[in-house]
């Protein structure tokens, strides 16, 4: 019986000393399988022997029909945005501590990944977040998200003032630490630590999320996927602001700096064992209570 996937591009935790011995035995795995492994050139660059050959960011994504990500949630996110514009799926290994997308424990990765070579999966679209930062009339910075785009304090513990606009409508006007804005995937991440609600990965919805806001009558608000969120920076000292991207990129933002946040034209292609259950995940992952039996 033949795979379903031929080319596959692995991807591991970076500067992470244990990731090659995974990664090698992976490579061991499908190659044994008649399966083409590629490996990713920064991935490649951190193993002392690889066992496949390593190719550049572009060309990579163009010769794989499967990305396997080593690692942790944050490794998949590096990842996911990396990806988005060339639509390959992915599929995660967990080497963290939550692993809500990496779902695939590294101890029965080859029993898994056997069943999903020969068809046994399924596949998930999830949407990622644009965010392009306005100054002055024009676009200075833009970039992707796949849990969140926050924008919050700088160094200094002082809060921020902003107002909050959707689809060109006024909100409201806040002094807070910040906004997360985040996806259905990202509503189980910081979104979740501010108060926000999990929202399952299946709707097309956006939630805003104030952090510590100088108001209690501040609360998170759920908009459609569809709507832009206009964030403007009305009070605050230059640089004592910034956004970030899924927490890995950070850009510092200044006084009447306007960001737009959209969904982005691309999603990308999850590949989950077809044994998987959105809420035993959660059970797993936020400890919740087990259901009761009859007595």
């Amino acid at each position: 019986m033949g795979s379903a996937f031929q080319t596959i591009g692995l991807f591991g935790k970076y500067q992470d000393p244990t990731v090659g011995t995974v990664i090698n035995e992976l490579t061991r795995y499908l190659q044994a399988r008649a399966i083409k492994v590629f490996l990713d050139e920064a991935t490649a660059a951190g193993i002392a022997a690889p066992l496949a050959p390593a190719l550049p960011h572009g060309r990579l994504e163009e010769e794989i029909d499967l990305a396997v990500i080593v690692g942790g949630d944050g490794t998949m996110l590096n990842v996911a945005r990396a990806l988005s514009a060339y639509e390959v799926p992915m599929l995660g290994v967990n080497l963290g501590r939550l692993g809500f997308l990496t779902d695939i424990p590294a101890d029965g990765m080859n029993q898994e990944l056997g069943r999903i070579l020969q068809g046994d999966f399924e596949s998930e679209e999830r949407f990622l977040l644009h965010a392009e930062i306005m100054r002055g009339g024009k676009i200075v910075y833009g970039s992707n998200a796949l849990n969140d785009v926050i924008i919050g304090k700088g160094e200094l513990s002082r809060l921020i003032e902003f107002e909050t606009l959707v689809n060109g409508e006024f909100v409201n006007s806040m002094r807070a630490d910040g906004i997360i804005v985040a996806t259905p995937t990202g509503s189980t991440a910081y979104a979740l630590s501010a108060g926000g609600p999990i929202i399952a990965p299946t709707l097309d919805a956006i939630v805003l999320v104030p952090i510590c806001p100088h108001t209690l009558s501040a609360r998170p608000i759920v908009i459609g996927n569809d709507s832009i969120t206009e964030v403007v920076i009305t009070g605050s000292r230059r640089h004592a602001a910034h956004i970030t991207f899924d927490g890995q990129v950070s850009y510092s933002l200044d006084q009447n700096d306007r960001i737009y946040v959209r969904r982005a034209e691309t999603p990308i292609h999850l590949v989950h064992p077809s044994n998987r259950n959105h809420f035993e995940v959660l059970r797993q992952k936020l400890r919740w209570g087990e259901r009761l039996g009859d007595d």
